[in-house]
């Protein structure tokens, strides 16, 4: 699992340890980052909107960091 944090700045990023200040939201996957960004539930439980281009960048942001490797079960 890996955890989406929205800061008190407003900005939305990848919290790749998990223990990050801010409100937070947990996806398994790819497939399930952008499930989530596109239902809305993503929005939802961050309070806030959640674009495609968002959602296209934390998907790039998680992909550069090796948490998510291990938050899809690879073992890399």
């Amino acid at each position: 699992m890996l955890r989406i944090a929205r800061l008190g700045s407003g900005e939305v990023v990848v919290d790749p340890q998990g223990r990050g200040p801010g409100r937070g939201a947990y996806v398994c996957s790819r497939e399930c980052l952008e499930k989530s960004a596109k239902d809305g539930s993503l929005a939802r439980a961050l309070r806030t909107k959640v674009s495609a281009d968002l959602c296209d960048r934390l998907a790039r942001q998680a992909r550069d960091d090796a948490s998510w490797a291990a938050a899809k079960g690879s073992k890399e």
